[in-house]
């Protein structure tokens, strides 16, 4: 009995440990990637202004907005590019 015991235990602390690592990834990591990538698509049709160049073929626009179809402003943001 003290061995089914032993492997319950070690179970549950396996899966609080997943848990764990599950929450910390979707609170903290997963919202940084979706804003990348919210970022990258939005900026790949984005009209910029405010650009400076950062050397190394790299360029920042601190002034971008994108337009929907009816050219309504759907986002605005920082886009970086790389020549």
């Amino acid at each position: 009995m003290k061995e089914a015991t032993g492997e319950l235990n070690m179970t549950v602390v396996t899966v609080v440990a997943i848990a764990a690592v599950a929450a910390f990834f979707y609170a903290f990591v997963w919202p940084n990637i979706q804003n990348s990538i919210k970022a990258n698509t939005y900026c790949a049709t984005a009209q910029c202004s405010d650009c400076q160049d950062k050397g190394n073929g790299s360029q920042v626009c601190n002034s971008c907005q994108a337009y929907d179809e009816n050219g309504d402003a759907t986002w605005e943001g920082k886009c970086t590019f790389k020549n």
